[in-house]
């Protein structure tokens, strides 16, 4: 059986590569826009969106897609456009807690699996340079919430309640559980 992980994230590529299976990545072609729902049911339904849009091609293959949302005050901060938009983003995360939810749907034919890990990050109180010195790097820009836990941001990363590899974008460990049933 295939795997297929439906991601153009380098980051989840990275972290699939950890559990061991062989896997094959394909991008999935979707539009991932916010409807207006609650959080938890954008991140749901963008990850339900990728799975279909490959599935449909890759119909007897086992294929992952997920997809990683940072939540502050039940808005989600998206992945920052412009300097500005880094600027507000970091400038509304330091010296708060805020969530960060994975929605990761699994699909072979009609055996669906999906699921949503949330993780608590508490961000140091972050002084206007340290905001300037973060935003003038390339790191925010591709990334929910503007910043990379395992990069240049960690040092201002107080504490996390959940799983690290959430924060990044593939929760490894409830992935491996479900991967594991699937296969069987």
């Amino acid at each position: 059986m295939r795997i297929i992980l439906g991601s153009s994230s380098p980051r989840r590529r990275e972290l699939m590569g950890l559990l061991g299976y062989p896997f094959e990545v394909v991008y999935p072609e979707v539009d991932e826009i916010e409807n207006g729902l609650k959080p938890i049911e954008v991140v749901k339904g963008i990850a339900r969106t990728k799975r279909k849009a490959i599935q449909k091609e890759y119909k007897t293959d086992l294929v992952i897609c997920a997809d990683t949302i940072v939540v502050l005050d039940e808005r989600i901060l998206g992945k920052p456009k412009t300097k500005n938009d880094a600027r507000r983003m970091i400038s509304l995360l330091q010296d708060r807690t805020h969530e960060v939810l994975t929605a990761v749907e699994c699909g072979k034919g009609k055996n669906i699996h999906s699921f949503v890990v949330k993780t608590k990050v508490s961000i140091a109180k972050m002084s206007s340079d340290e905001i300037e010195a973060y935003i003038e790097t390339d790191e925010p820009y591709d990334k929910a919430g503007g910043y990379a836990i395992q990069g240049l941001f960690a040092k201002y990363v107080q504490k996390i309640d959940g799983d690290y590899y959430n924060v990044m974008g593939l929760p490894l460990a409830k992935l491996y559980q479900v991967l594991k049933k699937m296969m069987e």
